[in-house]
C-alpha cells in the first residue's frame, strides 16, 4: 500500500506550497562534500560519459542518476551522495550525455529511456563491488525504474533501487509541467534544451531542423521535433509510450522504493498508481501529501533531507 499520511514526512512550515518546496532547495541549498574523482569512460558507439566517484574502499556502491538538464553537481545529487558516504557506501554520480562540462561527441544526447547508457555505467562500475544500488531523481528516476524492469534478475549484483519524484507516465507529466502555473518550469528546461541543440548544430551541420526551434513552444513540442526523432522514435507520443517506467514496474524483481509527493508540480495523477501499488510486492510506493519536486527539505537547520534519509534507510536496512 502507498503511504499517504504526513506522519513520515512533515515539511517545514515556511515552505507552504509545492512550488516553494521545489524551488527553494534547487536555488539556495549548499552541500559540503569531498571533491569527487572524475573519470571519463567510452560508450560502445564511441561517445563518452563523465563519472564522479566517491570511493572509500567499501564493497557496496550506490549509482546516482540526475534529472532533466541536471548533472552530478546539483545539490540533490550531492546531498544524497553525502548521506550514503556517511553510511559507509561508495557513491558514483554520473552525467548523462551532454550534461557534463562539455557536449558529447554524437548527434544524439540523452533521454528518459536511454537505459543503454545506465547499463554502460553499471557494467563498468560494478567490477570491484559485491552489491550495487541504483537511485534516480525525476527523469533519472524514470530511467532507473525502466532499467530495473528491463534487467529483471539478469544482474545479481543489483540489490535495490530508489526513484524520487518520478514521472512514471511521461506523457501525463509533460502535459502537467506545461500547463498553467507550471509553465515557468517548462520554459526554463526548454530554453536550456534549445541552447544545447543550437550548440550541437555547430558540430553537426544539417543534422538538426533548427527552423523547428521556433515552433517548439512546449516540452512536448521539443520532444516531437527533436528528442523523439533524434533517438529513433516517430514522434513524442511514441517516445513517451515506449519509455514511461509505469509499464515496467511489475517486471522489477528487486526491492524498490518510489517516493512521489502529491503536491509535486511536475507529476500528473497517473504518476500515483494506487491500484498497482496495492498489487506489487517488491515495489514500495510512498505518496506523502507534501515534498514538491525533488524537494523534501528537512527541518530548519538540518542538512539532511527526508528523501535522502529515506533512501539510505531503505537501501541499508539489510546490510
Amino acid at each position: 500500500m502507498p503511504l499517504t499520511s504526513e506522519s513520515f514526512y512533515q515539511r517545514p512550515k515556511w515552505l507552504f506550497s509545492g512550488h516553494l518546496e521545489t524551488i527553494y532547495p534547487a536555488l539556495f541549498r549548499k552541500v559540503e562534500i569531498q571533491k569527487p574523482e572524475r573519470e571519463r569512460i567510452t560508450t560502445a558507439d564511441g561517445d563518452f560519459l563523465d563519472l564522479d566517484w566517491y570511493r572509500g574502499g567499501n564493497d557496496a556502491l550506490v549509482i546516482l542518476s540526475h534529472g532533466l538538464e541536471g548533472n552530478s553537481t546539483r545539490p540533490y545529487m550531492l546531498g544524497m551522495a553525502r548521506e550514503f558516504i556517511l553510511k559507509g557506501l561508495d557513491v558514483l554520480s554520473w552525467n548523462f550525455r551532454g550534461c557534463g562540462e562539455e557536449l558529447n561527441k554524437k548527434v544524439i544526447f540523452y533521454h528518459s529511456g536511454a537505459t543503454y547508457d545506465l547499463d554502460t555505467v553499471v557494467i563498468h562500475a560494478q567490477k570491484n563491488y559485491r552489491n550495487v544500488y541504483l537511485v534516480g531523481f525525476s527523469l533519472g528516476g524514470n530511467l532507473t525504474l525502466k532499467y530495473l524492469g528491463e534487467k529483471k534478475s539478469s544482474n545479481p549484483k543489483i540489490k535495490k533501487g530508489v526513484g524520487i519524484s518520478v514521472p512514471l507516465d511521461l506523457a501525463g507529466s509533460c502535459n502537467k509541467i506545461s500547463s498553467g502555473e507550471n509553465v515557468i518550469y517548462s520554459k526554463r528546461f526548454l530554453n536550456t534544451l534549445k541552447e544545447k541543440v543550437i550548440r550541437k548544430s555547430l558540430a553537426f551541420p544539417g543534422e538538426f531542423p533548427l527552423g523547428l526551434l521556433r515552433k517548439s513552444k512546449t516540452l512536448r513540442d521539443f520532444d516531437e521535433y527533436f528528442t523523439g526523432p533524434l533517438h529513433g522514435f516517430s514522434d513524442a507520443a511514441e517516445y513517451y509510450s515506449i519509455n514511461s517506467s509505469l509499464q515496467f514496474l511489475d517486471q522489477i524483481e528487486v526491492p524498490t522504493l518510489i517516493l512521489n509527493a502529491q503536491n509535486d508540480p511536475f507529476l500528473s495523477d497517473t504518476c500515483f498508481p494506487v491500484k498497482l501499488a496495492k498489487r506489487l510486492e517488491l515495489v514500495h510506493f510512498e505518496f506523502p501529501k507534501h515534498g514538491g519536486h525533488v524537494g523534501f527539505s528537512g527541518p530548519s537547520g538540518e542538512k539532511s533531507f527526508y528523501s535522502e534519509l529515506r533512501a539510505v534507510e531503505f537501501i541499508t536496512r539489510d546490510l
